[in-house]
């Protein structure tokens, strides 16, 4: 999905750069160019943060319970 139309980044791009260590909006937005031209994506470039982390924390409690 294309989250940002002004520098075409899409979803996968966020979430590549979110792998790679990228925690912030800022540092998302540095890193795939989302962002810089009319700022309308930042919002569904923080959701997309969000979900990342809200997923990343789900299955670090997952591996806590398989591990007990």
């Amino acid at each position: 999905m294309i989250v940002c139309h002004c520098e075409v980044v899409n979803d996968k791009q966020i979430a590549a750069a979110l792998t790679q260590g990228a925690r912030t909006v800022a540092q998302v937005c540095g890193a795939t160019g989302a962002g810089r031209s009319c700022g309308s994506c930042v919002f569904t470039v923080k959701r997309i943060i969000c979900d990342h982390r809200e997923a990343a924390t789900h299955a670090t409690l997952q591996e806590c319970d398989e591990a007990s």
